[in-house]
């Protein structure tokens, strides 16, 4: 299956086609698309970000997703003042760090699987504060299909 929609432009049908897409469909994707597909989807956290729910967090989180063929993408969200930017990498020291497969973190990130129930299941690795390991996916709108 091809996953044609911009998860930019297009978040509830993009969100509908990882859905219904398979492992090796969301691995085949992200090969296709290169890092700009992650870049993109990290880039548009701060637009979903819910400053109203974050309240006076202030903390880094680091993201490594695990392309195919392990590759490892790095990112950092930072959550302050109310804001919420992220930058590729992990320059600064991290209050929590996780760690999961491209395939789960699409998922994840559109609204397919729950973040806990992909760590209860082994599949997303939180190493660091695991309060805000369960907390952290509510500060973010994550389209709903």
């Amino acid at each position: 299956m091809a996953i044609q929609a911009d998860p930019l432009t297009e978040p509830g049908e993009f969100a509908l086609q990882v859905r219904a897409a398979s492992d090796a469909d969301l691995e085949q994707l992200v090969r296709d698309a290169g890092p700009s597909l992650l870049d993109s989807i990290f880039e548009g956290m701060p637009g979903v970000f819910r400053a109203d729910r974050a309240g006076a967090l202030d903390t880094v989180v680091h993201w490594h997703v695990l392309g195919p063929d392990n590759a490892d993408a790095a990112y950092q969200v930072t959550i302050a003042g109310g804001q919420c930017v992220t930058v590729p990498g992990t320059p600064d020291p991290a209050r929590l760090t996780l760690r999961l497969d491209v395939a789960n973190f699409l998922r994840m990130t559109t609204g397919s699987a729950a973040a806990w129930t992909l760590f209860l299941r082994g599949r997303l690795k939180a190493r660091g504060d695991l309060g805000l390991a369960r907390t952290f996916p509510q500060y973010f709108d994550v389209p709903k299909v």
